[in-house]
Parts: C-alpha cells; sequence; structure tokens
C-alpha cells in the first residue's frame, strides 16, 4: 500500500519531498494543501507542477483512512464511518449548534471503546483497538475534505476513552493546534474518569477543556451503569478533578445524562450539588438519546427543568445540551458504526 501523507508534519513532509527531488517550497506547498486547503486529491493541488503530483500519485496518497459511509441530519448533522487501513470502522460526527459560524467535530480516539456503559451503544461495539495519532488527525482532514468546511472546534466525545489512548491522544492535539491552527481552548477531552489519566493531564498542566462523563452522583447507581466507578469511585475522581483545576486554571465539564427514572430526580441533583460543590466546574444536562441496543428512556421535560434549576440554584453554570443528530444515530451515546446502504451522500 502507498504510503500516506496526512498525518505528517512539515519536518517530515521535507524529508520525503527531498527523496522526491523537490524544494522544501514544494513541501509547504504539500503541506498547506493538506492541512489548510484540505484538497481531495494531488491533483487539486495545482500550484504543484503536473510533472511533480504524477510523481506523488505514483508513490503515495493522501489518507489510507477512507470514507466509508456520510449520513445527513434533518437538522444538518453529518456523520461520517471511517474505514481505517485494517478494515476496522470507526465514526466521527460533524455539528453546527445555533447557526452559528463555528463548527464542532466529535471525534473517536478508539475503535468501539472497553468502558462497557450500560447505557451507550457504543460499548456495543466492544473494544478494538486505539486509534494511532495520524488515524486521529485523518477525521479532520476528511471531513474537510468532503465538506469545504473548516472545523473550528474539536472535542473527543466519540467512541472510545481518551485517556487509555494519551500516548497517541496528546500528539493528535498538538498536531491539531500546529497544523490545523484549532486553538486550545477549542478542544475538548471527555473521559469516564480515568484516574492516572487525570494525574497526567495535570503534570503536563492540560490547557485543552476536560470534560468528565458523571452521570450519577450516587456510587451505587453509577456503578450500576458504569463499570469504570468500581475501579475509580466518582469520589475520588471529583478530587482528582480538583488538583487539576489548581494546576491549569481551567473549568472542567461535567456531563450528565439524565435518563428517566434513574438519575433525574430532585435527590440526585442535590448529591450533585453536594459532590461538585468544591469543584471549579460548569454542568451539561444531555437528554438520553434512545437506541435499539439500551431500553433506557428520555427523561420528562419537567424533569430536565427542575434538575437544571435546582442544580442551578447551587451557583453553578447549567446549560441542556440541544440534541443533534438523532434520526441518523449521531447523537451521543448512539455511534454504533452501522453501515447504512440508504445513506445520504
Amino acid at each position: 500500500m502507498a504510503n500516506s501523507l496526512v498525518g505528517k508534519n512539515l519536518e517530515e513532509m521535507r524529508e520525503i519531498v527531498a527523496q522526491l527531488g523537490g524544494s522544501n517550497f514544494r513541501a509547504t506547498q504539500i503541506y498547506n494543501g493538506i492541512y489548510l486547503k484540505s484538497c481531495k486529491s494531488f491533483d487539486e493541488m495545482t500550484d504543484l507542477p503536473k510533472a511533480f503530483r504524477e510523481q506523488l500519485n505514483e508513490q503515495y496518497v493522501l489518507s489510507d483512512v477512507i470514507l466509508k459511509d456520510k449520513q445527513v441530519s434533518s437538522d444538518g448533522t453529518m456523520k461520517f464511518l471511517f474505514e481505517l487501513s485494517d478494515g476496522n470502522l470507526t465514526e466521527a460526527v460533524l455539528m453546527r449548534f445555533d447557526n452559528r459560524a463555528n463548527l464542532t467535530a466529535c471525534i473517536s480516539s478508539q475503535v468501539g471503546c472497553p468502558m462497557g456503559c450500560a447505557f451507550c451503544a457504543t460499548a456495543k461495539l466492544g473494544f478494538k483497538r486505539s486509534l494511532k495519532t495520524d488515524e486521529i488527525l485523518k477525521q479532520i482532514y476528511l471531513i474537510q475534505a468532503d465538506t469545504g468546511l473548516k472545523v473550528t472546534n474539536i472535542v473527543f466525545m466519540g467512541q472510545g476513552e481518551p485517556l487509555l489512548n494519551l500516548d497517541n491522544v496528546l500528539p493528535a492535539i498538538d498536531r491539531l493546534r500546529e497544523d490545523f491552527k484549532i486553538g486550545s481552548r477549542r478542544i475538548t477531552v471527555s473521559t469516564c474518569g480515568i484516574i492516572p489519566g487525570i494525574r497526567k493531564l495535570a503534570e503536563i498542566k492540560f490547557q485543552p477543556t476536560v470534560a468528565i462523563s458523571l452521570h450519577s452522583p450516587n456510587h451505587e447507581v453509577r456503578k450500576s451503569v458504569m463499570p469504570v466507578e468500581t475501579k475509580y469511585p466518582i469520589k475520588d475522581v471529583i478530587d482528582e478533578l480538583r488538583k487539576l483545576t489548581v494546576v491549569t486554571g481551567r473549568r472542567v465539564t461535567i456531563e450528565y445524562i439524565l435518563i428517566k427514572g434513574l438519575n433525574d430526580s430532585p435527590k440526585e441533583a442535590k448529591e450533585l450539588c453536594e459532590l461538585i460543590s468544591k469543584l471549579k466546574c460548569n454542568v451539561n444536562l444531555i437528554l438520553y438519546n434512545e437506541n435499539e441496543y439500551c431500553s433506557y428512556k428520555k427523561p420528562d421535560r419537567n424533569a430536565v427543568l427542575k434538575f437544571k434549576c435546582i442544580v442551578e440554584a447551587s451557583g453553578k453554570k447549567v446549560t441542556v445540551r440541544l440534541e443533534r443528530g438523532a434520526d441518523i444515530d449521531a447523537a451521543c451515546g448512539q455511534l454504533s458504526s452501522k453501515y447504512s446502504e440508504n445513506s445520504k451522500k
């Protein structure tokens, strides 16, 4: 298989081009064609001489990860299914909120997920492997190349647990900033609460936003739907997050999926307030997205409003996340790498 250029940094690009007899200037043109222009092919890099483009076509491909499927929701959300070079599949989602110019890409860090959360369709896939740094970057490249749009915000909230793949996620974040020109404050990494990973982020004074998938302040309830609670109890996770905020000066985000009859009561809201009372954080409430793999239900509107009011009264900033892409199984907790023969291309 031909070597792939997406994922190479400028210095690596210069070395490749030098082997082809080209100059540093040509390397910069290719680099810009990939990361700034998102060219779909070498032939679209018309600032390169035709003979040089032919040389590149003979020896290289832009990406060995391919876009296998794309679906478009009635609200404009797009879901992308990627086939990796080994045949494994993973997904990403592109969202726009409130007609703002910002475009948020929800990307994956692993193929499947090892965390086994009971409410999540991705968990039903099991865990295949972690994505390599270049495979993470290729998700953004392929989204931009397909749509012609510039991704402005990144959330690691797709398939997988990012903090179990920090060896690839951290270099990918550096490259997102350097190559795709996406600032730290526009990148969010979500975790179920992997304490060694949180400690690593504190050690490097991590500046992107950290989000914790909390979903219940009660140890027994959380353990019943999130096996990670057995190894890393939420009270210990909150302690580590508090230390993280001290060294980074950044707020963390509490992600809380409201599930009817499980964790949406006023009692749970008050317990949540107590749990996070000393944590520098914002709270993001997410209405459960029903899927064919789980029997949980979306909460009633009144329950959501009561829950929100109770948490707001504690002084925390609370938002209710707008649902996006549910009709194409692209909403939170719905990514299951299903291939749709009838998807909208």
